[in-house]
């Protein structure tokens, strides 16, 4: 009895240990595909840190390797100590961390670093299953600027009027300093989304330069994302370029709408068939407008004529009434 017992623990063991050596495999590459496909959004960031607390620190850098600090409490001396490990790959950090909890750690640093935390994002399908009440979620579709207004209002003291012109000026500028910052977060989250779209269509394209003057340049990179050089107005004297890599800090110098209008125009010049003529003998809206032309023209020179020849009518008309009558002898 023992040792069949001890038979079906052992293949139980070696069957756990094959699941485990293929469970740890499957997670390392899965967690190589998310690196593989976020290698450029991190390196651009600089790396990002992950996990930062008391007893743990996990942080990744531009080149993809790992950063993990463990304290712990020295029972022999009674202080804490710390200990640094470099992670290179995602085999050897699968089996210190786990993977959904990594995933989760990218998720909320992400959120984090964005200004973002405490926004819920769940689906309307993922409340249940997540133990989020409906009230707790905000409507995707909401726009961003409504509610603005109560939204600042609510989290300011209840002020009575102000007393002098001076104190108006003071609060007001406030107001607009405090909307322009979330103006220019609505913008870069725009930014945001539209790299995350265009990402696809760039990896095609690769580099399109949008802008390219003295004193500035906009390009959108075959990741997707925006880059852009400019040299302020304070440092114009100087001629000091100040790189502008996040939408953050694009959106400081530059309108959505003209990025996007620009870019139009720049893929326009650059493929011109993108807004030539409908062809198959169908006109296009110049030879519309020149058939039109051409129309309104003969309708001219018909009433010209029209005109020309009732002044001919008229002026025959009027020189055989003024021919001379007989004495009246002849009949």
């Amino acid at each position: 009895m023992d040792s069949s017992r001890n038979d079906l623990l052992g293949e139980l063991a070696a069957d756990a240990s094959l699941e485990h050596s293929d469970f740890l495999t499957q997670a390392a590459a899965q967690l190589d595909k998310f690196l593989d496909a976020n290698a450029d959004r991190i390196a651009d960031l600089g790396g990002l840190v992950l996990i930062d607390d008391e007893v743990d620190y996990l942080a990744i850098a531009a080149d993809l390797t790992f950063r993990s600090r463990s304290r712990f409490l020295d029972e022999a001396t009674g202080q804490w100590k710390s200990e640094t490990e470099v992670i290179e790959t995602a085999a050897e950090l699968v089996e210190l961390y786990n993977l959904a909890d990594v995933f989760s750690a990218f998720a909320e640093s992400s959120k984090t670093e964005a200004g973002l935390e405490g926004e819920p994002t769940a689906t309307e399908e993922l409340l249940d299953s997540a133990n989020v009440a409906p009230e707790d979620t905000v409507p995707l579709d909401e726009n961003p600027y409504a509610g603005a207004a109560d939204e600042w209002a609510a989290g300011q003291d209840v002020e009575v009027a102000p007393d002098t012109e001076e104190e108006a000026a003071e609060r007001l500028y406030d107001l607009a300093l405090a909307f322009q910052e979330r103006s220019q977060q609505t913008e870069a989250d725009l930014l945001e989304q539209f790299e995350t779209a265009a990402s696809s269509l760039t990896a095609v394209l690769g580099d399109l330069l949008i802008v390219d003057d003295e004193d500035e340049r906009l390009t959108l990179r075959s990741t997707g994302s925006f880059r852009a050089e400019v040299v302020p107005e304070e440092d114009a004297e100087s001629g000091r370029w100040r790189k502008l890599g996040s939408p953050d800090e694009i959106v400081e110098f530059y309108d959505p709408t003209d990025i996007f209008g620009d870019l139009a125009d720049t893929l326009a010049e650059t493929f011109p068939s993108l807004v030539e003529p409908a062809e198959d003998g169908e006109p296009g809206d110049d030879e519309e407008a020149d058939e039109e032309a051409d129309d309104e023209a003969d309708d001219e020179a018909d009433e010209e004529a029209d005109e020309e020849a009732d002044e001919e009518a008229d002026d025959e008309a009027g020189a055989e009434g003024d021919e001379p009558e007989g004495d009246g002898e002849a009949r």
